[in-house]
C-alpha cells in the first residue's frame, strides 16, 4: 500500500523572501486560494512577526482557506509564537511552525547559545505553541550541517514538548542526496518515538540538488516535503513543488508514495505565480517550462508522432498543458512538417512535401523557428506552382 507524502507549500513565506518575489496582501490571497485548489496539505502563509503586512496576510488567509492547513512561521521566542497565534487563531486548521538553529556554526556565531540552551528553547517554544494548537511543527534550522547525535536529541526534545511534525532542513543547500537521506533514516532508527510524528524535509537549491535531496528524504522516511511553486525562494531557491510531485507520481515503484496534489493544476498555478511576481520560469524548466513538452529534433518528433511515450514520460495534459508542441526548426524532420501541414488543413504529395520541407529548413536556418504564418506562406507559394497541394476541410 502506498503511503501519503504531505505537501507543505512555502511559496508565500520562503518563496516570497526571494528578491523580486514579494507579494502584497491581495496577491498572497489569490495565490493561497490557488494553492488550496491545487490540493496542497499545508500553506505556510507568512512570518507574522516580520511585518504588519505579513501579519494581515496570514490573518486573512486563515479566515478564507478551508481545505488546507494554514501555517505561520515564528522563531523560538514567546513574542513570535504569540504573534503567530494571533494571526492564525481563526484558521480552520492552524499550525504554528517554530524554529531554531542546531548547527555549531549557527549556534556559536548567530545565536551565541550552547546546546543546552538550544534544547531548552526548543522545549519552551514547542510547549508554548502547543498551548495554542495541537498542530505544532518544529524546524531544526541548518539540520544538515548539525552533528547527527545532537539531531537525535533535538528531535526527542521536540517530540516530548509536543511537536507533531519535525522538520530537518538543508537550510543552505549543502547536503548531497546520500547524506540527506541518511539523516532521516538514522533519525527513524535512533529515535523510535519519531514513528508517532511526521518527519519533514526542506531542501534549498544552492548546489542544484533540492529536488534530489527532497526525494532522497522521502525514500528514507520523510512524510512531508516543504517546497515552493517554480522553486522560488532564498538564494537559489527551494525544491520545486511541481518536480517533487511529478517525480513521485511518475515513479511509483521507486517512491511507493502518493500525494493529494491535483496535478492538472500545476501549470495554471505556475502561470499564476509568474504573473503575480513578474518572473517567468526558464524555457527548459522541468514540468512547467515552455519547452518541457516541446520537440524540435526530427528523430524525437517522429518518435512522438508514432507513440508519445518514446520521448515523453508523462502527458502534458497530466500537468495542465494542452498538448505536445512540435517546433519547426532546422532540426525538424519530414514527419513533423507533414503533420503540421495537415493540422493547418493542407495535404501534400510526396514530391511537394520534399519541396516544402527544404524551404522550411532553409527558413529555419535564418530565423531559428518557423511559425504557422511562415508555413502557410510557404504552402500557398507551393500551391500556386503545383497541383499537388490541396486544402482539406477544417
Amino acid at each position: 500500500m502506498k503511503r501519503k507524502v504531505y505537501i507543505f507549500d512555502t511559496t508565500l513565506r520562503d518563496g516570497e523572501q526571494s528578491p523580486g518575489c514579494s507579494m502584497n496582501i491581495n496577491e498572497k490571497m489569490r495565490m493561497a486560494k490557488q494553492l488550496e485548489l491545487l490540493g496542497v496539505d499545508v500553506i505556510e502563509a507568512g512570518f507574522p512577526i516580520a511585518s504588519q503586512g505579513d501579519f494581515e496576510a496570514v490573518k486573512n488567509i486563515s479566515r478564507e482557506v478551508q481545505a488546507s492547513t494554514v501555517a505561520a512561521l515564528c522563531r523560538a521566542k514567546p513574542g513570535d509564537i504569540d504573534r503567530a497565534w494571533e494571526a492564525l487563531q481563526h484558521a480552520r486548521r492552524p499550525r504554528i511552525h517554530t524554529f531554531i538553529a542546531t548547527s555549531e556554526i549557527h549556534m556559536k556565531h548567530k545565536l551565541g547559545m550552547n546546546r543546552e540552551q538550544v534544547l531548552q528553547a526548543i522545549r519552551e517554544s514547542v510547549y508554548r505553541a502547543r498551548s495554542y494548537t495541537d498542530d505544532v511543527e518544529f524546524s531544526a534550522e541548518d539540520a544538515s550541517r548539525s552533528e547527527l547525535e545532537f539531531i537525535f536529541e533535538v528531535v526527542r526534545m521536540a517530540i516530548r514538548a509536543g511537536a507533531t511534525t519535525v522538520n530537518l532542513p538543508d537550510t543552505v543547500g549543502y547536503a548531497t542526496p546520500r547524506e540527506y537521506g541518511r539523516m532521516f533514516s538514522e533519525v527513524r532508527i535512533h529515535v523510535p518515538e519519531s514513528g508517532n510524528i511526521r518527519l519533514s524535509a526542506l531542501a534549498h537549491n544552492d548546489l542544484g540538488m533540492a529536488v534530489a535531496n527532497s526525494l532522497a528524504a522521502v525514500e528514507n522516511g520523510a512524510d512531508q516535503v516543504e517546497c515552493t511553486m517554480n522553486g522560488i525562494g532564498e538564494r537559489a531557491g527551494n525544491a520545486a513543488l511541481e518536480e517533487v510531485v511529478m517525480a513521485i507520481a511518475t515513479r511509483p515503484s521507486v517512491y511507493h508514495a502518493t500525494t493529494t496534489i491535483q496535478t492538472e493544476m500545476l501549470y495554471p498555478t505556475s502561470k499564476l505565480l509568474s504573473s503575480i511576481i513578474g518572473t517567468q520560469v526558464p524555457p527548459n524548466k522541468a514540468i512547467v517550462g515552455k519547452n518541457a513538452f516541446a520537440h524540435e529534433a526530427g528523430i524525437h518528433q517522429d518518435g512522438v508522432l508514432k507513440n508519445a511515450l518514446t520521448y515523453e514520460i508523462m502527458t502534458p495534459q497530466s500537468v495542465g498543458i494542452e498538448g505536445t508542441q512540435l517546433v519547426l526548426g532546422k532540426h525538424s524532420g519530414r514527419h513533423a512538417v507533414k503533420n503540421r501541414c495537415e493540422q493547418l488543413g493542407y495535404r501534400l504529395s510526396r514530391h511537394n512535401l520534399e519541396s516544402v520541407y527544404v524551404k522550411v529548413i532553409s527558413l529555419a536556418d535564418q530565423k531559428k523557428e518557423v511559425n504557422d504564418d511562415d508555413l502557410i506562406q510557404i504552402l500557398n507559394n507551393e500551391r500556386e506552382n503545383s497541383s499537388y497541394v490541396t486544402e482539406t476541410a477544417q
